[in-house]
């Protein structure tokens, strides 16, 4: 596996995560826990936003870094950017 590859499977694990607590923060009733989910979907979102740079940076290194998005992992972002 290339570090291009490594790079991205890493940001699709972090979204995903990021998904994961935004749906357990719509999920509970406890305000404390719905509000501690938010903070670490927030944390993530911006560890996400600092890789997708320094893929950004990769990608422009070395062109045979780049790979897109599967539909399916695309329609799961723009569901929660809504």
């Amino acid at each position: 596996m290339t570090i291009g590859q490594k790079l991205h499977q890493t940001l699709n694990s972090i979204d995903s995560a990021c998904i994961q607590l935004k749906t357990f923060s719509m999920d509970t009733q406890d305000q404390n826990a719905k509000q501690q989910f938010i903070n670490y979907a927030n944390q993530l979102e911006s560890i996400s936003q600092g890789l997708k740079g320094r893929i950004n940076y990769a990608e422009q290194q070395e062109p045979q870094y780049k790979q897109y998005q599967t539909s399916g992992q695309q329609q799961m972002q723009q569901q929660f950017k809504k």
